[in-house]
């Protein structure tokens, strides 16, 4: 493989691969950094001008932000309409058979478990469309900004980031339907200690809080890009193991086997 490493912040992108090569020397010419702000349109533009012409085999949308008291506008340009803007930009260049990646959170599974029953019918919905989703979208937004009351809206807490992850796994089932000769899933990495945690560890090391190390919330996303997922437009837990849209399903129980 030849990975592209996207990276909002080109030192910290380099300074990831030169950590790499340091135990990993052989893979310098199989390594490239891109500079690319996921919620910027130029930027994913100019990132697509780099890259160039190239064959794809893979997106990974794994930008995301969201833990820290962002806005939620903030929110949703990164997490949501950013991973899309992504694939608009890059899908023409992947190659048949190719698989598109959303890193997702079990926080969006969690949100559609509290929301009302037509709110839940929508975000789970196998014919759901983006322009559905960009509609829930700006209702939200709006209530945030006037606000306004989500639990009236039948949005439970209105979580920023509940919402753009639930937002992002309905968006990945529109794009599979859309997209039959591709592999496009979902899922949460689990809880891993990295900046996006830093709010939940209160001084504490992540260890002490319960999460993995990096490495391990790399499992599902692995085993969606280069193994055998069994289906398209799904969203899978952390152990790799298909998971409900509407519900949690914790690591180690039985994979969910309902309707796509």
């Amino acid at each position: 493989t030849f990975v592209y490493l996207g990276s909002r912040d080109s030192d910290r992108g380099n300074a990831a691969r030169e950590t790499i090569l340091r135990d990993h020397p052989e893979l310098a010419d199989r390594l490239s950094v891109v500079a690319l702000d996921v919620s910027s349109d130029a930027s994913v533009q100019a990132a697509r001008a780099a890259i160039g012409d190239v064959p794809l085999y893979g997106i990974v949308n794994n930008a995301g932000i969201g833990l820290g008291g962002e806005p939620m506008r903030r929110v949703l340009e990164v997490n949501t309409r950013g991973p899309r803007r992504v694939v608009e930009a890059f899908l023409p260049q992947l190659t048949a058979g190719g698989r598109i990646v959303n890193v997702s959170s079990a926080s969006g599974p969690l949100f559609v478990s509290r929301c009302s029953v037509e709110r839940r019918a929508l975000l789970t919905d196998p014919d759901v469309t983006w322009e559905a989703i960009e509609t829930l979208l700006q209702e939200c937004l709006a209530i945030a900004e006037a606000g306004g009351s989500f639990a009236a809206a039948g949005l439970g807490d209105g979580g920023a980031y509940g919402l753009s992850k639930a937002c992002l796994n309905a968006y990945t089932i529109a794009l599979a339907r859309q997209h039959p000769s591709l592999i496009i899933n979902a899922c949460t990495p689990g809880f891993i200690e990295t900046d996006l945690t830093k709010p939940y560890r209160e001084g504490k090391s992540g260890a002490e809080m319960g999460m993995k190390p990096p490495a391990e919330g790399t499992r599902a996303s692995l085993h969606l890009l280069l193994d055998d997922p069994g289906g398209s437009g799904w969203y899978f837990g952390s152990d790799a193991q298909r998971s409900p849209l509407d519900r949690y399903r914790s690591p180690g129980a039985p994979p969910y086997a309902g309707p796509s």
